[in-house]
């Protein structure tokens, strides 16, 4: 099983059901009610868990991850000292190119990412894990989109509730994956260079290396925040390693491409 069963707190319980209903609602992005704030990390994390079990219902068991605020300048900004980790439904990864509607979301985010399909599992028990370690997991490589609603959050408040962004699952409404690359292992990841254009006009550019130095490294800390819960990855799980551009809010009728040099391309169309 992916998650270990537990006795959750009342409050844990109703803080993730407080969530469900305010994305079901369509609710602006806000805190929780006073009583329901988590205290720390770990109680974000266990809400988190709460939220995406309520949500799984409708859009399928966990499938993959990402990673946000693979940055200090993204950490600082909301007042965090590490990156957090998201989950990915399974109905919510889309193979593109793809189609999307604005109107689905509050406020669609578009964000420009290398994905992992995982060809091996990192089980809890064998962290730590380094991008040594994890390299050997892979099993395959893509361009990709991560898909997320801020839900008109107000950025410049974000700080003062900064553990909110991990109980609300990052912000993640899904992925969309390019075509997999099996023999990436000749591609100098952190040298890699992308490119993100809407309608066909550049609208950024970064590399490999502006993730957390590394995309591999960046899948090792994901695997090392999940195993710090007892949680693994495992054999066809896919992990987005975090934007190599900047975040981007397309509207109904853009086209969004994103070229990752030697991994292909990805595109999007948002209705």
């Amino acid at each position: 099983m992916r998650r270990k069963a537990k006795t959750l707190e009342p409050r844990i319980e109703r803080a993730g059901a407080w969530l469900h209903e305010a994305h079901r609602g369509r609710q602006r992005f806000a805190s929780l009610p006073a009583e329901l704030v988590p205290r720390d990390a770990g109680e974000a994390y266990a809400i988190q868990s709460e939220f995406v079990g309520m949500r799984a219902e409708s859009l399928g068991p966990v499938a993959g991850y990402k990673i946000a605020l693979t940055t200090p300048a993204m950490r600082a900004m909301v007042g965090l000292n590490d990156s957090i980790a998201g989950d990915i439904h399974e109905k919510t990864i889309l193979r593109g190119p793809s189609r999307v509607r604005a109107a689905d979301y509050v406020r669609l985010i578009v964000e420009f990412e290398i994905g992992v399909e995982l060809a091996e599992d990192l089980p809890a028990i064998g962290a730590p894990y380094d991008r040594a370690k994890v390299s050997r997991a892979v099993g395959a490589l893509m361009p990709s989109f991560e898909l997320a609603d801020d839900r008109n959050a107000d950025y410049t408040n974000l700080a003062a509730h900064a553990l909110m962004l991990i109980a609300d699952n990052a912000w993640n409404e899904g992925a969309v994956l390019g075509a997999p690359v099996r023999d990436w292992q000749k591609v100098d990841l952190g040298g890699l260079r992308g490119l993100a254009s809407i309608n066909g006009a550049v609208v950024g550019e970064g590399y490999g290396r502006d993730v957390m130095g590394h995309p591999l490294d960046a899948l090792a800390w994901i695997a090392n925040n999940l195993a710090s819960r007892g949680l693994g990855l495992w054999r066809g799980d896919v992990v987005i390693t975090g934007s190599l551009v900047t975040s981007k809010f397309p509207q109904a009728g853009d086209f969004v491409r994103f070229d990752a040099g030697q991994l292909g391309a990805v595109e999007l169309h948002v209705d």
